[in-house]
């Protein structure tokens, strides 16, 4: 239907056409399944193994949004000067990298490894989110900008939910719909790190989408 309208909702064509913007969106759906449960799986692996109360566990989960506020600035400049899809693959390898800490979480892992893993997190999702958002804005024309930023604003909500998902999903299958409670620690523990072992391949396969669109960008 959308191929026989002048004026399309979304127009079809330019995702079969447009392979940068395609595999673009692609790389950030992927990447926000990755990343987007984490603030909620170590709040309660904080909360539960770590930390007396939720203000502690905030005050952990603040490493990776500062880190990626004070970088992102300087990534996107750096994005004007470089190939950004370039740049948001090197992103999603660090992502990666900080996502495969903690499948090695523990009872006794200290809350500075934590805060170094969200830190990694933070630096990849710094180097990821404004070259792709670049790159995907670069590589259309002005009037499909909105049709651009639709596309990659259904990525990013489509990538939540499956991310949220997949986490509650694990959580539900290992402890129950029930309240999460002291005594389900090992249970917890046993969840987080299988769904951060999700996470990281899911992370992982998103470096090959990205290079790919970096790929057609430089085949044009």
């Amino acid at each position: 239907v959308e191929k026989k309208v002048l004026y399309p909702v979304l127009d079809i064509r330019l995702l079969k056409e447009n392979k940068t913007l395609s595999f673009s969106c692609l790389a950030a759906l992927i990447n926000y399944c990755a990343t987007f449960a984490i603030s909620f799986l170590i709040s309660l692996y904080l909360q539960i193994l770590e930390v007396d109360n939720p203000a502690q566990a905030g005050l952990v989960l603040m490493a990776q949004p500062i880190i990626m506020a004070l970088l992102s600035p300087i990534t996107g400049m750096l994005s004007d000067k470089m190939h950004p899809q370039k740049i948001a693959s090197v992103g999603m390898a660090v992502t990666t990298l900080g996502l495969s800490f903690f499948i090695f979480l523990s009872p006794v892992t200290s809350v500075v490894t934590v805060i170094f893993a969200l830190l990694v997190i933070g630096l990849g999702f710094a180097f990821f989110t404004s070259p792709n958002t670049n790159a995907i804005m670069s590589s259309v024309e002005n009037r499909y900008y909105g049709t651009a930023s639709g596309i990659l604003g259904s990525a990013r909500t489509i990538g939540q939910t499956l991310s949220m998902g997949l986490a509650t999903s694990i959580l539900t299958a290992y402890i129950g719909a029930g309240q999460i409670k002291v005594s389900h620690s090992l249970e917890l523990l046993s969840a987080v790190k299988l769904t951060f072992l999700i996470m990281t391949i899911v992370c992982f396969i998103g470096i090959f989408f990205s290079l790919a669109g970096y790929k057609s960008g430089q085949a044009k």
